[in-house]
C-alpha cells in the first residue's frame, strides 16, 4: 500500500506470513485518515492487511460532521472490520483518539484478536457535557486538531468543531465506557505524557474497568495528542506490529487447531 488520501477507504492487501492478519485503523474526531496514514503504511509494509475507513461527516466540511451521529461513525468502522473478518481469523481493532474509542466499543461486541489504541477518549472535558444544550445556541467552537509537539506538522483536521457533533461524541464515549468490562481481548494502550485533548482520566477508566487480563500501557514521553504524527510515532508503529504478530498468529493457531478437532469429530461420527 502506498499513500492514503483523505476521503477514501483504502485496504492494503497483506503478503507473507502476516498477510492473513487484518487490522482496522480509525481516525480521530474532526480528523481524517491522513492522521494515521504513516501508521497504516508501516503495518502494510510489514505484510499486514490494513483497512482505513473514512468516518461519515469527516474529510469534507465541518458542517457535514454536524449532521452525523455516533452510530454512523461506529457503523462505518464496524463494517470495515466485518469485511476483513469474513476471510481472516485474526483481525485487530485499532485507532487514534475517537478511533480508539470506536476500537474499544467494537472489541466489546466482536471477537477481535486484540485492540490497539492511541490516546483513546473514554471521558470528556467538563465543558463537553453541556454540548447537548449548547448545540441549539452555538453551531461551532474553535478547532481541537493539531495537538502535535513536532513542529511544522498538520493533521489536516477541521478548522471548526461542530457542537452538535461534540454532543454525539459524548454519547459515544459514555456508551463505550459502560462496555469496557466486555472487552476481554489483549489490549495495547499508547498514552502521551502531555495531551491537551483527552484527559488522563480516560486511561484511569480503562485500567479500572476493562475486562481484559492482558493490558499493556506504553508511555509516549515526547508527543502530544496526535501521537501518530508526533515524535513517538515510530514507537507506536513498531510496538503495534510486534503486538499484532504475537497475538495474531496465536489466534490463527487456535483457529486451526479448533478446525482440525472439529474435522476429527466429524470423521469419527462418519
Amino acid at each position: 500500500m502506498t499513500s492514503i488520501q483523505p476521503g477514501s477507504v483504502v485496504v492494503g492487501r497483506g503478503s507473507g506470513p502476516n498477510g492473513d492478519i487484518g487490522i482496522v485503523l480509525g481516525h480521530g474526531f474532526t480528523g481524517s485518515p491522513y492522521s494515521i496514514r504513516d501508521w497504516a503504511d508501516y503495518l502494510a509494509g510489514q505484510g499486514f492487511t490494513v483497512a482505513l475507513p473514512l468516518l461519515p461527516g469527516h474529510g469534507t466540511r465541518w458542517q457535514d460532521l454536524a449532521r452525523t451521529s455516533w452510530q454512523q461513525w461506529y457503523g462505518a468502522y464496524e463494517r470495515a472490520w466485518d469485511e476483513l473478518a469474513r476471510e481472516r481469523a485474526a483481525v485487530f481493532a485499532a485507532g487514534l483518539s475517537m478511533g480508539g474509542t470506536l476500537a474499544l466499543r467494537l472489541a466489546s461486541h466482536r471477537p477481535v484478536a486484540g485492540a490497539v489504541v492511541v490516546n483513546p477518549a473514554l471521558t470528556t472535558a467538563p465543558a463537553a457535557r453541556y454540548a447537548g444544550l449548547l448545540r441549539y445556541a452555538v453551531r461551532s467552537v474553535k478547532a481541537i486538531g493539531n495537538d502535535i509537539k513536532r513542529a511544522g506538522v498538520d493533521e489536516q483536521s477541521y478548522p471548526r468543531t461542530p457542537v452538535a457533533a461534540v454532543h454525539q461524541l459524548t454519547r459515544l464515549i459514555a456508551d463505550t465506557a459502560g462496555r469496557l468490562p466486555a472487552v476481554t481481548a489483549p489490549t495495547l494502550v499508547f498514552r502521551s505524557a502531555v495531551d491537551h485533548v483527552v484527559p488522563e482520566s480516560s486511561l484511569e477508566l480503562i485500567r479500572s474497568r476493562i475486562g481484559s487480563s492482558l493490558v499493556e500501557v506504553v508511555p509516549l514521553p515526547d508527543s502530544y495528542h496526535v501521537a501518530t504524527l508526533d515524535n513517538d510515532a515510530e514507537t507506536i508503529f513498531a510496538r503495534t506490529a510486534g503486538f499484532m504478530t504475537a497475538h495474531g498468529h496465536a489466534v490463527q493457531a487456535k483457529a486451526t487447531a479448533q478446525g482440525k478437532a472439529a474435522q476429527g469429530r466429524g470423521e469419527d461420527r462418519a
